[in-house]
């Protein structure tokens, strides 16, 4: 499989990131364990995850899924044959939140505690703190790469223009600088990054990771109608995407993964490889078959009047 550079970050990796927000969620220690191994056979390398995941669920603290990935990385070989990207700055608790440098040295050790390593190989401000000078953030991270707990830093939900002034800071300062960006985009979500992060991404060379490539499960052709988000984990988030725009790249994935005798969510992640300037998109999966259709996204080149058939019913 040809890997591919992560920004300036020394980073190799695969075209597919496996998300670990469903860790210990949706996703039990055992049904983890299993998509972990599967994945890594297959041989995907980037697994990416949070301290917040998942703080949202009843009874969760946040960490869940940093400790279930623990775990994993703990049994024989697992941490070599990986690189673990993790988050912080996300709301964990009244005191714990935000990017100032006290809260990410102290979230950085419980995050490394949890994932029972001592090196996190890409750390990222999982959201934009404007409360926080720019440069405090970085002195926090510049000083977690010299202590080697840290290899390369990303940031997440950031917008152009934060992110833009984030870079020059970190130029001006003599600080490491972002090396990747985690986004929100596919095939539905496009507006956002492609006016304005993507020409900054590929003019500065970052790393682009997506998240939610398949639109929270709604680029699956599993949810068509308010019926089927019936007990969906997702169903609030899933909601917006059932309307024309929607239901039209829905019809374009069908006929493509027709054509390819594929699954809509192998095609949509099949598009998503090919456009230029990303790195990997983060998927995950809560099955085998589920991370099976994913990792064909990986063998399959889509021609051009695929890739235009999708970029018209998406625009």
């Amino acid at each position: 499989m040809k890997k591919r550079r992560l920004g300036n970050s020394g980073l190799e990796i695969a075209p597919l990131a496996l998300g670990g927000n469903v860790f210990g969620w949706t996703a039990d220690e055992t049904t983890s364990f299993r998509l972990l191994d599967a994945f890594t056979a297959a041989g995907g390398d980037l697994i990416d995850t949070a301290d917040v995941y998942s703080h949202w669920v009843p009874g969760h603290k946040g960490g869940e899924s940093e400790t279930v990935l623990g775990k994993w990385l703990k049994r024989g070989g697992n941490r070599k044959k990986v690189l673990v990207a993790t988050k912080a700055g996300k709301e964990m608790g009244p005191d714990r939140k935000g990017l100032s440098k006290p809260y990410i040295l102290r979230a950085a050790e419980d995050s490394l505690r949890r994932l029972q390593t001592d090196c996190i190989d890409l750390y990222q401000a999982h959201a934009d703190d404007p409360e926080t000078p720019l440069e405090e953030t970085l002195e926090a991270f510049a000083q977690l790469i010299r202590q080697g707990k840290v290899r390369a830093i990303g940031a997440s939900n950031y917008t152009a223009e934060r992110l833009s002034l984030a870079l020059k800071a970190a130029k001006q300062s003599g600080y490491p600088a972002y090396q990747s960006l985690q986004p929100l985009y596919n095939l539905y979500d496009r507006a956002e990054y492609e006016t304005e992060l993507e020409p900054l991404c590929r003019e500065k060379g970052l790393g682009v990771i997506p998240y939610f490539p398949l639109a929270s499960g709604f680029l699956t052709g599993k949810y068509r109608s308010e019926k089927d988000l019936s007990g969906s984990a997702r169903a609030d988030i899933v909601k917006r995407y059932l309307d024309d725009r929607g239901f039209r790249i829905l019809d374009s994935l069908d006929r493509v993964a027709r054509r390819y005798r594929s699954a809509p969510a192998t095609i949509a992640l099949a598009w998503m490889i090919a456009r230029p300037g990303v790195t990997a998109p983060i998927a995950s999966a809560t099955s085998l078959d589920q991370l099976n259709e994913l990792m064909k996204s990986l063998e399959l080149e889509l021609d051009p009047s695929a890739i235009e058939m999708l970029d018209r019913a998406s625009a």
